[in-house]
């Protein structure tokens, strides 16, 4: 079964509201024009339920079927916000909120989302309830964690739960998956080291706080080649080196190095923030310095049921003719909180050659909604079939 054709009739009306959320991007928990716009929209497609204010600014749209014999309510996903990026695509309807922009296809995202509540509430073709999810601050924030918090499985009966995230590289409207871990956990550090401060020129009565952080930075790569398992996955990446000193002659007191530690294993996250705090402090200690470790665990690895994951690929199958397995991901996504609330899945849709998400270039390929939206009713309806 190719995409369903009211939705791909739909194309020019869910893209204008791509559009317009695409021009006026907001960020993390301040999403307040999207969430309104959202919530109109639900409330004009005749939804039985729309609650506004879920995780400051998340709107739920409550959708019930024909009968409701079966009990159930299925929960599908999408997220809002943009990224603070100044945008290069040139598109006629670019960010109007200069160094913000979706970068990243939230507003495809939600835009999908919408197509497929517009044709659910049309249609009505299934028995229970489907409940739609625009989540805020994806991006950083842990919007879906606030959400979770704040009861909304509960206070909505969600059973099941399933999300989708475009994919640059993979063909337009082709989706891929995996069962079990799937994106990653990402964890922050942050390292002060601290040691003599003297003149450039006098190595020798100094203790030289560039020379201790840059052995650390060295050490730490020694994580993943030399403490972990070569078939499990981890990355530690320092991404900033600061030094308290602007001068040429200067050798500082102070480096302050932070980085990122991606990981997919709850063993391997422990052992990875383990070892970057002995590391760290072990080294400085060596060289006559200290080191302070700042370590904070972020979104926790995303891990698509395997039950869940089928009925996600059954549904692709039946739209694009396949499902290709997916690689593992290195990036984070706080879809995982629901996923560790309830069973679900994640799914990839492609986005064609375009440019990497978090690019001034990037933009959601407008093409892929037909599928995406598609996917998304389809999710409904067949695990929620009369």
């Amino acid at each position: 079964m190719p995409v369903k054709n009211r939705l791909a009739e739909m194309l020019p009306e869910i893209t204008e509201w791509r559009h317009d959320i695409h021009q006026n991007p907001e960020l993390m928990f301040e999403v307040h024009r999207t969430a309104a716009k959202v919530a109109d929209l639900l409330r004009a497609f005749g939804c039985d339920e729309v609650v506004e204010g879920i995780a400051q600014t998340g709107v739920v749209g409550v959708i019930r079927g024909k009968t409701n014999t079966s009990g159930r309510t299925v929960g599908l996903r999408a997220d809002m916000d943009a990224l603070p990026i100044l945008e290069e695509t040139d598109a006629p309807y670019a960010s109007l909120n200069p160094g913000v922009m979706h970068a990243c296809g939230h507003d495809g995202h939600t835009s999908m989302l919408l197509g497929a509540a517009k044709y659910l509430a049309e249609t009505r073709n299934f028995d229970g309830t489907a409940v739609v999810i625009f989540q805020p601050a994806e991006e950083g924030g842990g919007g879906g964690r606030v959400m979770c918090e704040e009861g909304m499985m509960e206070r909505f009966s969600i059973d099941e739960v399933y999300g989708m995230h475009n994919w640059p590289g993979y063909p337009v409207g082709q989706f891929a998956i995996r069962s079990g871990p799937f994106f990653a956990a990402t964890d922050e550090f942050q390292i002060t080291v601290e040691g003599k401060g003297g003149h450039a020129a006098k190595p020798h009565e100094a203790i030289d706080s560039t020379v201790v952080a840059s052995h650390i930075v060295i050490a730490l790569q020694t994580i993943a080649s030399r403490n972990v398992d070569p078939t499990e996955q981890v990355v530690v990446s320092v991404t900033s080196f600061e030094t308290s000193s602007k001068a040429h002659n200067v050798l500082p007191q102070k480096v302050t190095l932070k980085g990122t530690c991606r990981t997919l294993n709850a063993d391997i996250r422990k052992l990875a923030e383990n070892r970057l705090t002995a590391i760290a402090t072990g080294t400085a200690s060596a060289f006559g310095a200290q080191a302070k470790v700042e370590y904070h665990r972020g979104y926790p690895a995303m891990v698509n049921h395997e039950t869940e994951t089928g009925y996600a690929i059954e549904a692709a199958t039946k739209i694009s003719g396949s499902c290709a397995p997916s690689p593992l991901v290195m990036g984070g996504e706080d879809f995982a909180y629901m996923l560790e609330e309830r069973p679900g899945a994640y799914i990839l849709i492609g986005n064609g050659d375009s440019a990497p998400v978090h690019h001034p270039k990037f933009n959601f390929n407008d093409e892929a909604i037909p599928a995406g939206s598609s996917w998304y009713v389809e999710m409904v309806e067949s695990r929620l079939s009369a």
